[in-house]
């Protein structure tokens, strides 16, 4: 009797690299209905509440990035990444995994490292077009890396490199089937516009001062807001809610708020991307500047190009946010247009790809 697949997925510290893992995960479980499934994250970030959530068992490392400045958290790395690797070690030596899959964050790094150096097959999934330092660092080792964007190839080996696109939840494919079940869960009118304000799973201060500012505007012209504030800033900005404005943490119906949404405010993370191409929305983008080399600006700039979605740089809110993005509401055949096009940059079979080639691994 063939023994169950054991698959090991380790990416965390944000959103963008915790929900590639899950689709990855929910795909290979679809495909392999009584494999095992193990996640290891960093401890205390939010990988070890959302994990469980999706049904997953997770296992917490004592490690954190590097900061780019002198600090005290960088004399301590040294300690958290030799602990880490020794974890990551008895975690792999218990577990027995036919493979192990990385998304990005720290965690993935000790993990990866070991499974490489055991001789298991290692499969890294690269969101951004600009890899970040763990992914630079392993791919010179792993065995296969599934990319979204062909830039990367100028980073890792191309030969071992395959475009593939990111993992998106499959309930993203049906959100305009779900407009009316959208309206309803938000409590929302549906003779109103309503404009979706995505920051982050730990929010973005500036988005959230934003829309504060300009609540009246939206108010005076009939606009009511789904506003996902992140966790960082819920409770500055939870007196706002109301009937025309949806104050909220943390979306746990993501596909519903896609649904309700004619308009979204959006960060320009490779995942937020790949989501809303495939969600088709009319997108305004405010890429955030704290993030290595400014590829959410790339991000954000190679859907404008095409005519997919209007971008405001964080320095240009204040000139510009008000007059380009209220005209932007008015124009029917902008948005029309900026929603056709974004749909046509999706790559929705990305999923299925990165399980294909999970696959191909176990079986070589």
């Amino acid at each position: 009797m063939k023994k169950p697949l054991k698959v090991i997925l380790s990416g965390g510290g944000t959103g963008g690299h915790i929900y590639p893992a899950i689709a990855i995960a929910d795909e290979l479980k679809k495909r392999h209905p009584d494999a095992e499934f193990l996640f290891v994250g960093a401890k205390d970030r939010m990988e070890m509440e959302k994990i469980p959530q999706a049904g997953y068992d997770i296992e917490g490392l004592w490690i954190s990035g590097i900061d780019r400045k002198l600090s005290l958290r960088n004399l301590v790395f040294p300690f958290k990444l030799m602990s880490s690797l020794s974890k990551s070690r008895k975690i792999i030596n218990k577990f027995q995994p036919d493979v192990v899959i990385g998304t990005g964050g720290f965690a993935s790094g000790p993990l990866l490292r070991v499974a490489i150096s055991k001789g298991i097959p290692t499969l890294i999934q690269e969101q951004n077009s600009i890899p970040g330092i763990t992914n630079r660092i392993l791919g010179k080792y792993a065995d296969t890396i599934c990319a979204a964007y062909e830039q990367v190839k100028s980073v890792f080996p191309a030969e071992k490199t395959i475009i593939t696109g990111n993992p998106v939840r499959q309930d993203l494919l049906k959100v305009e089937q779900n407009r009316e079940e959208g309206l309803k869960h938000f409590q929302l009118d549906p003779a109103k516009k309503t404009v979706l304000v995505l920051g982050g799973s730990l929010g973005a201060r500036r988005i959230n001062k934003l829309i504060e500012m300009h609540l009246a505007a939206f108010r005076n012209e009939q606009i009511q807001l789904v506003w996902q504030t992140g966790k960082l800033y819920y409770e500055e900005y939870k007196k706002y809610d109301s009937q025309n404005v949806r104050v909220c943490e943390f979306l746990n119906r993501m596909d519903l708020a896609y649904a309700a949404a004619d308009v979204i405010i959006s960060r320009a993370g490779a995942g937020s991307v790949s989501e809303l191409c495939i969600v088709g929305k009319p997108v305004l983008f405010i890429p955030s500047p704290n993030v290595a080399e400014n590829h959410q600006a790339k991000n954000a700039m190679a859907i404008a190009d095409r005519d997919a979605a209007l971008v405001i740089t964080e320095d240009e809110l204040n000139e510009r946010f008000e007059l380009c993005f209220f005209s932007l509401l008015k124009d029917e055949t902008r948005l029309k247009r900026f929603s056709e096009n974004i749909k046509k940059l999706a790559l929705p079979n990305a999923t299925t790809a990165i399980a294909e080639e999970v696959e191909k691994l176990i079986n070589e």
